[in-house]
C-alpha cells in the first residue's frame, strides 16, 4: 500500500511541475520589457542569438539547430505555442534562468546582459507569427 502512494503522490507531483511549467511564470508576466523594439535594438537581439542561441534552436529559430543535446527538444521560437508563457518576461526569464523542468536550457544570466536579453526578446518578436 505504502508502494502505490508513494507512486501516486509522485506522479501528482510530476504531473502538478508539468501543467505549472506550461502555464507560464505569473511574475515574469508581470515584466514590461524596458528596451523598445526598434530597429537597432532588433539587430543586436539577432546577432546575441546567432552567437548564443542557434546552435540549439537553429538559425531559423524553429528549434532544428544542429548542437542540440540529444534527446532534447529546443522550442520553435517562431510559432504560436510558448509552453513557459509568451508574454515579454516570461521570455526573459526563460533567457536569464533557464528551461525548466528539466533545465536542458541553461540560463544566461552572467553571461549575456539584460540589454542583450531583452534584445533577443525583441528579436523573436520580430521574427514570430504576428
Amino acid at each position: 500500500m505504502r508502494r502505490v502512494s508513494f507512486v501516486l503522490i509522485s506522479a501528482f507531483m510530476f504531473a502538478w511541475a508539468v501543467v505549472g511549467a506550461a502555464q507560464g511564470n505569473p511574475e515574469a508576466a508581470k515584466v514590461k520589457n524596458p528596451v523598445p523594439a526598434s530597429a537597432e535594438s532588433v539587430a543586436a537581439g539577432k546577432a546575441a542569438f546567432t552567437k548564443n542561441c542557434r546552435f540549439c534552436h537553429g538559425a531559423d529559430a524553429k528549434g532544428n539547430g544542429p548542437m542540440a543535446p540529444q534527446g532534447s527538444h529546443p522550442s520553435d521560437l517562431t510559432d504560436a505555442k510558448w509552453d513557459r508563457g509568451s508574454s515579454d518576461g516570461e521570455i526573459f526569464a526563460v533567457i536569464r534562468d533557464g528551461a525548466a523542468p528539466k533545465f536542458e536550457m541553461k540560463g544566461y544570466k552572467g553571461k549575456l546582459s539584460d540589454t542583450d536579453m531583452w534584445n533577443v526578446v525583441n528579436y523573436l518578436r520580430s521574427i514570430g507569427t504576428k
